[in-house]
């Protein structure tokens, strides 16, 4: 039971009579005999738990043993219901505030009206069988019970309802009170029907439709019940809205779709104006329509939010309780410590980095102690300098953890090992691909970026190869790439003329040693052609043999970590495409065409937990213009048109499956004989390694959810809900591709399996791979600069003699300064921290959807107990020491894809959502 409360977030055991049919036993036994019941009972003989509710075995029973009242000649049976309620601050004040008022009115007007819904119809209204109106006024609580400051309120109400009143099906509710109430779960005679609502209640005067809330039970379209098919549509229908007005910040709950027109702010002048995302020019995923009214002098562009104004997400979107406290707590703490370092920067003009080790001072010391004490050597008392304690401390606090990356490299530049080490088991373990033409080839149009060829030759790598030659290496698998070339070059004119901005298009080749780990054999730097006069256009260095091509090679790897982590943060992770930006459209479309009660909701509700309001955030304050992301990259203002090209030309969902992201990018290829047919071409790749067992995992749990409720494709062709789901994410949400030829179909179980297993492992797992490891593993800016402020100086060049005079000093100057550097951090030190309420991956907090379900539910056991076993796995990969790539002196454990997690910056822990 303890190992079934820890993998799941069980705390639940159901008492119950029961029968347990079993293939080893087929005695029924003794009705009377009590048992206790694990919410995951043992399914090892296939039992089968059915809950029975004392002397009542159906709905039936239950009304029977209700005394009835007579009125007129029908017959009127009461049931009960317990009604649990979250306690808000704002409510509770005003729930005081009508205790005042309360003994002068008694008119009934306010409160909360609740009516349950049969799954029977009505023969005189052709709708839903209705229980009389039930009325709860906490106001009579306060008044004659006291109390109400818990966290969590129960209240008791009970319904009218016919003799023939049949199943509960629904239930309404409207809100009379003047505030919000978040309605937690309605429970029907002690469990014998549950409605999990966790929702916010708006009251009536706010939004005057009721609100509609189903039984647990998951339900297919074709076999909902004829008296709640009409709700369940009408619930569709409230949450679509009618794509008019702007959306109430805090109160409406409406998913719709709109383009990317609020990044900008045209009315600041044309500086500030940034591309509309999601058009024909610069294709995008939609975001969620918020209504903001346009600019005052352009009506295509959305005004942007301010301190007055909340970016919209619908009601059960927005951040609550810990998570907001959390997010509240580690902002003030980012703007404190860049405090010291803005009053550095720009009032003392001190904030330029003059060497190394300046660097390590922004972070916390490991031993403080013997600075803080000495000894007096003339008595041998311990004394205690007050001064520098206070001063050491105060500075202290302003500091940032120590990250993990620093631990391999002595805090210096990123050595070679570790540059090939993090496009493993890095960040961003997505770009590296196996090399298969040589040299490499440009895919950009010649006609419009001028001509592409690499200035990759023979004679830079052949010496690297161990006596192979180039094609035996191709041949062989030895060879890889970094290739930001396409990503960059289109940009880099813009890039470049920005102040304390400059990039190249960088080209790494990459070879695989004999240990199995990656170290890069050459560097090609490339600019557009004619853009400096006293640069080449293309330039390549190979690996250092004395001290000026040591540091000239310490400055290309520079520029090769900054175009990774623009790669990473615009492309791979984030606010950004293939996780955050191109799920929204799913997660929006989920609300707008699927209903609560279908079985595919229910399963991917928890995986799109907090997504929007992120993204919402996001567009406020990353990668809107002027945000974080212009700011502290060297893509700047060009970020948003970067993430429009790869979505464009790269991006496809059929490819964001892992194995076939594999197997596009070269790193893995089809082989039988492997246990999951796939084979990698780096043994040694973490991501993978690691990615894999979870991916397959996850996809033997999905399979059997699918073909629990689809036994044929039939099913799935006909189920309007799925099918108007996945035809409005191809058609709306991601319709700048919706006539491409890539998307996979959706018309059998198998399709079904494909699809939800990839939606559920970019959502978790590979967020979390690009995400968790931030701030551990890119938090040190001269081993990973987000942007870089100079080129390398060529003979001649006016920075030239500076660079030779003082080279890890002209480094330094290329770096970010101290103020960039500590927001930088703060940002991703933020981004790389676990709340104390996350949800991670085979954690279900409510199982009630499937208590009738046991096949269901042992599925997500299976699930929960293989992430443990995983877990176990990949613990003791991080501990061979023939697996170099994360073992090893200084190297830090690849633990990004351990399940689990505490609360804070640990570098592991899969949340099931995309909710950082």
């Amino acid at each position: 039971m303890r190992m079934v409360k820890e993998i799941l977030g069980q705390s639940v055991v159901v008492e119950a009579f029961c029968f347990e049919a079993c293939r080893r036993c087929h005695t029924r036994q003794n009705n009377n005999k009590k048992h206790k019941i694990s919410m995951f009972p043992s399914f090892s003989c296939s039992s089968i738990l059915l809950p029975i509710v004392k002397r009542r075995t159906t709905f039936d029973d239950l009304i029977s043993s209700n005394k009835s009242l007579h009125d007129g000649g029908g017959v009127t049976l009461t049931i009960s219901a317990s009604v649990a309620i979250k306690n808000s601050k704002e409510f509770m004040a005003m729930m005081l505030h009508y205790f005042d008022s309360f003994s002068h009115n008694t008119t009934g007007d306010r409160g909360i009206v609740m009516q349950l819904v049969s799954t029977q119809i009505d023969p005189t209204t052709m709708e839903g069988k209705l229980s009389k109106r039930a009325v709860l006024d906490w106001t009579r609580e306060l008044l004659f019970n006291g109390g109400g400051d818990s966290e969590r309120s129960t209240h008791k109400v009970e319904f009218a309802i016919d003799s023939n009143f049949g199943f509960p099906g629904a239930i309404t509710v409207t809100n009379k009170y003047d505030k919000e109430i978040f309605l937690e779960n309605i429970s029907i005679e002690g469990g014998f029907v549950e409605f999990s609502c966790n929702s916010w209640v708006q009251p009536e005067k706010v939004h005057r439709d009721k609100r509609i809330f189903f039984t647990n039970k998951a339900c297919l379209p074709c076999d909902t019940a004829e008296g709640v098919k009409e709700l369940r549509k009408e619930e569709l229908r409230q949450k679509r809205g009618d794509g008019n007005g702007m959306r109430k910040v805090m109160s409406d709950r409406v998913y719709d779709y709109d383009v990317y027109n609020d990044l900008g702010n045209l009315d600041k002048g044309i500086q500030h104006v940034r591309p509309i995302l999601g058009t024909k020019q610069h294709p995008n995923p939609r975001r969620c329509r918020t209504g903001r009214p346009p600019v005052i002098t352009n009506e295509k562009y959305e005004s942007c939010v301010n301190a007055f104004m909340e970016t919209y997400v619908p009601r059960d979107e927005v951040f609550e309780g810990v998570r907001k406290e959390a997010l509240d707590v580690e902002r003030v703490k980012g703007v404190t410590r860049n405090l010291i370092p803005f009053i550095r920067t720009y009032i003392t003009k001190c904030g330029v980095f003059k060497e190394l080790s300046e660097i390590k001072n922004i972070y916390k010391r490991r031993h403080q102690v013997d600075a803080m004490n000495h000894t007096n050597e003339e008595n041998g008392t311990l004394s205690i300098d007050v001064n520098k304690l206070f001063q050491d401390s105060f500075e202290e606090y302003f500091k940032f953890s120590t990250p993990h990356i620093i631990s391999g490299n002595g805090g210096c530049c990123i050595t070679d090992e570790e540059l090939g080490r993090q496009a493993l088991a890095g960040v961003n373990p997505l770009s590296i691909k196996r090399l298969q033409t040589f040299p490499p080839v440009s895919d950009l149009d010649p006609s419009m970026y001028g001509p592409q060829e690499s200035a990759l030759k023979e004679e830079h790598i052949i010496s690297h190869l161990d006596g192979m030659s180039i094609q035996q290496a191709i041949e062989e698998k030895k060879l890889f790439i970094l290739d930001y070339h396409d990503a960059y070059m289109p940009f880099l004119k813009g890039i470049n003329a920005q102040e304390d901005r400059k990039a190249y298009a960088t080209r790494t080749i990459l070879y695989l040693t004999r240990m199995g780990t990656l170290k890069p054999i050459a560097i090609e730097l490339s600019l557009p052609e004619g853009e400096h006069q006293q640069q080449q256009s293309k330039q390549v260095l190979s690996p250092p043999l004395d001290a000026t091509s040591y540091w000239l090679w310490q400055l290309a790897k520079a520029h090769v970590c900054s175009n990774d982590a623009g790669v990473h943060q615009l492309v791979h992770h984030c606010f950004r495409l293939r996780t955050h930006a191109c799920m929204e459209p799913f997660i929006i479309a989920a609300h707008r065409q699927m209903s609560v009660t279908h079985p595919i909701f229910k399963l991917l509700k928890p995986h799109m937990k907090y997504t929007l309001q992120i993204n919402a955030l996001a567009r406020e304050a990353l990668i809107n213009g002027g945000g974080i992301i212009e700011s502290d990259f060297s893509t700047g203002r060009y970020s948003t048109e970067i993430i429009s090209a790869a979505y464009k030309d790269w991006w496809r969902f059929d490819m964001e499956a892992l194995p076939a992201d594999l197997i596009r990018r070269g790193l893995a290829e089809p082989d039988r004989a492997q246990p999951h047919g796939i084979k990698l071409t780096i043994e040694d790749y973490p991501y993978a390694n690691d990615g894999l067992l979870i991916w397959f995992a996850l996809e033997r749990m999905v399979r059997t959810y699918v073909n629990y409720y689809y036994h044929n494709g039939l099913m799935v062709r006909s189920d309007t809900e799925l099918q108007g789901w996945y035809n409005e994410v191809i058609n709306v949400g991601h319709g700048d591709h919706a006539h491409a030829t890539w998307w996979p179909t959706l018309a059998t179980p198998r399709d079904l399996i494909s699809v939800l297993t990839t939606f559920i492992w970019i959502a978790s797992v590979q967020h979390s791979a690009v995400n968790f490891g931030q701030y551990p593993l890119g938090g040190y800016v001269p081993m990973r600069p987000p942007l870089v402020k100079k080129l390398l100086p060529k003979e001649g060049d006016p920075e030239y003699k500076e660079f030779l005079e003082d080279p890890e000093g002209f480094l330094c100057s290329s770096l970010p300064d101290m103020f960039q550097t500590t927001k930088f951090l703060a940002v991703l030190n933020i981004l790389s921290q676990h709340p104390e309420d996350e949800e991670y991956i085979g954690q279900r907090r409510d199982l009630s959807d499937w208590i009738g379900d046991p096949k269901i539910i042992e599925a997500f056991y299976d699930f929960s107990i293989e992430l443990k076993r995983i877990e176990k796995e990949i613990e003791k990969r991080n501990k061979d020491q023939n697996l170099r790539n994360r073992c090893g002196a200084g190297i830090p454990p690849y633990e990004l894809l351990i399940a689990s997690s505490g609360p804070g910056v640990t570098c592991r822990g899969v949340p099931n959502s995309i909710s950082t």
